[in-house]
């Protein structure tokens, strides 16, 4: 569990051409420490920390210090870099650092939360990394040994691969209770949630975010984060919010990009091609410390978001497809929760109930439109069903059940 072997094997098959890789993710979600499990892997090996003053010193006197690597024998130098993108000229000198040395060294360039090089990375280094994400535990990673190849499931995605296992069901609960991230999901204490959470929250929003902005409205973006829980599940009413934090929409449409591109949430947008009357702007937001959710059926439907977020993320890493995860509504408030896509075409419809086991009339309406199977997920159960919608088939399945099998 602690080795993180899915993401190992993401390692594996990108690190394989001469690019840098960019890992980012959530503060905390393990990227020091997977770096280093990797860097197990090599013989020869440097680990280089911004944070560290002496390894910050080494770096202004000499920048390409990595060339003094203690080898062992004639294997390529993994050199991991973490939090490089707090020098203030980090795109320009990686630029570099590929241009001269990518054919001796291979790099591994990690930080916070706050790495958000996909979107910052610039044409500087356009070409030269390939990026990878690495999210907070989930049920698809602990249970990958089960999954299935990638292309079996875009064939057929209602394909339960494996039996029921109790082992399912408490990596689900506990994931639900304490979270996906490594500090209070390994601890298994409540305690340890609450103490991690409030912790986690601060250095965030209080170091993080004020540092890398000129943001000075610090308590705002407090009463942002503990207002967000409230909202999950419904579209992202940024006037509502404006309006509760007596700040302009301006600002909070501001701090929410903030907190996307910080990793303390996610967006969807809806899906409106071929559903009359559909919802066209307001997205849907999720969190990653899902425990700060009181309502266990707004809980359930972030855990599932998660779960979905991770696998497109993650096939989109791999270059497996261009996929996207959207939800739909349309005017009259009809909604299906979940919809996956490909190169912007449709391909799997979901539907989360807390313990619901008919298909929701919704999920038949949108499902017959769109011609696409669907699933419909359930909190907790042993067994699934399969139900046809005229020729359409959906799947009810346990939640745990289904992703503990998703690639």
């Amino acid at each position: 569990m602690k080795q993180r072997l899915y993401y190992q094997n993401i390692w594996q098959e990108l690190s394989s051409t001469k690019n840098m890789i960019f890992l980012a993710g959530p503060r905390q979600s393990g990227k020091t420490t997977l770096s280093k499990i990797i860097s197990n892997n090599y013989a020869n090996s440097i680990y280089f920390n911004w944070d560290i003053s002496d390894d910050r010193k080494m770096f202004l006197s000499n920048p390409n210090f990595f060339e003094q690597v203690q080898r062992v024998d004639t294997t390529t130098p993994l050199i991991i870099l973490d939090e490089i993108h707090k020098y203030k000229d980090w795109k320009n000198y990686l630029k570099g650092v590929y241009d001269q040395f990518n054919n001796q060294y291979q790099f591994l360039i990690s930080g916070s939360g706050r790495l958000d090089l996909f979107q910052k990375g610039g044409d500087s280094l356009a070409g030269r990394y390939f990026l990878s994400h690495l999210w907070p535990f989930t049920i698809g990673e602990l249970c990958h040994e089960n999954s299935r190849q990638i292309e079996d499931f875009l064939d057929n995605p209602l394909m339960i691969s494996v039996r029921h296992n109790t082992a399912f069901d408490e990596i689900w609960e506990q994931i639900f209770q304490l979270s996906g991230f490594p500090e209070p999901f390994l601890s298994a204490q409540k305690r340890t949630w609450r103490r991690w959470s409030k912790i986690y929250s601060h250095q965030l929003i209080g170091e993080d975010i004020r540092n890398f902005t000129q943001i000075k409205a610090i308590a705002d973006l407090e009463n942002l984060y503990l207002l967000i829980p409230d909202k999950i599940g419904s579209p992202l009413s940024t006037t509502s919010l404006s309006r509760d934090l007596k700040v302009s929409y301006n600002s909070v449409n501001q701090w929410i990009g903030l907190f996307e591109r910080f990793y303390i949430l996610f967006t969807i947008r809806p899906w409106t091609q071929k559903i009359s009357r559909a919802i066209h702007k307001e997205r849907k937001m999720y969190i990653w410390d899902v425990p700060r959710i009181k309502d266990p059926g707004a809980r359930f439907e972030n855990m599932v978001a998660i779960e979905l977020y991770r696998a497109i993320s993650c096939w989109n890493d791999m270059g497996y497809g261009f996929f996207s995860l959207h939800y739909i509504k349309n005017k009259e408030q009809q909604e299906v929760d979940f919809l996956i896509a490909n190169d912007n075409d449709p391909i799997l419809l979901i539907e989360t109930k807390l313990s619901d086991d008919k298909p929701s009339k919704t999920l038949i309406k949108f499902q017959k439109q769109l011609n696409i199977p669907a699933v419909q997920l359930i909190q907790s159960g042993e067994t699934y069903q399969l139900i046809s919608n005229d020729q359409l088939p959906i799947l009810i399945s346990p939640a745990s059940l289904y992703f503990a099998c998703m690639p």
